[in-house]
């Protein structure tokens, strides 16, 4: 990978999409972050990656649900860097409950930022991707994009309609040199789930030690967590040239659980 290239990745404060942005940093990119917290909050967070990359961070704390805050970002990013290469959309968000009970404020943010932000982000680097020939896009989306659980209705139906998307975009850009692919992560250990244990334990009576075996793990045939290392892995050699040939893909790394 060349050193000019630069990579957006989005939700990229912390978990899964902080770990994604330090490794492609470490392949000596460019990397503009996105997340909520303010500029004044990460300034040492793109110190860091700059130290890792050698290269230069940028902080967008761009409100994805919003159309015109995502060109804002991307305007900041050409402005930067003369373009985005790589855009990894990283950024979502749950919420659980039956469907006559869920609220439709949740439904429409849960919607609007799993799966509409991914299209104003793709609508606005492809001219740029199309233009230089070379391009990649990595769709975090869930094992929850292959298959359903109850009371997740608004979340499974965002993330099989970003698979959608994913194909979509792959078929159009598949002359272009760009590549548009999922990752369909299962239970990945991150510190929100890690912080989610306790919580879950006390509200259903049960030990730590069952919620991860009987609630957390239960589909997932290996009874392991996936870690952040394993999928920022997988992301890198998905935005490589060695990966050229992979275009239109959902990869699970799931333990097995879509294998059901």
């Amino acid at each position: 990978m060349s050193n000019a290239k630069t990579a957006l990745v989005t939700g990229s404060t912390s978990g899964i999409g902080l770990g994604i942005a330090e490794a492609l940093a470490a392949k000596g990119m460019n990397i503009v972050l996105n997340g909520l917290e303010s500029a004044d909050e990460v300034q040492e967070l793109c110190t860091r990656l700059e130290g890792i990359s050698g290269g230069k961070v940028i902080y967008s704390s761009a409100n994805l649900m919003d159309p015109a805050a995502v060109r804002g970002m991307l305007d900041a990013a050409a402005s930067a860097f003369g373009g985005v290469d790589i855009l990894v959309n990283n950024a979502g968000m749950q919420f659980v409950s039956p469907v006559e009970d869920f609220p439709d404020d949740k439904w429409e943010a849960i919607m609007s930022l799993n799966l509409s932000a991914a299209f104003y982000t793709a609508k606005g680097v492809v001219p740029h991707m199309k233009q230089q020939q070379w391009g990649r896009i990595v769709n975090i989306a869930s094992a929850h994009g292959l298959v359903a659980s109850p009371f997740k209705s608004a979340y499974v139906a965002a993330k099989h309609g970003l698979l959608g998307l994913t194909k979509t975009l792959a078929l159009e850009l598949a002359e272009q040199g760009v590549t548009v692919n999922a990752i369909c992560p299962g239970y990945v250990w991150t510190p929100l789930v890690e912080k989610q244990i306790p919580a879950t334990a006390e509200a259903r009576g049960m030990t730590e030690e069952q919620v991860i075996n009987e609630v957390m793990l239960a589909a997932q045939p290996n009874k392991k967590f996936a870690t952040i290392e394993q999928i920022a892995a997988l992301a890198v050699y998905l935005c490589s040239d060695d990966a050229t040939g992979i275009t239109g893909a959902s990869l699970p790394v799931d333990g097995g659980w879509t294998a059901h």
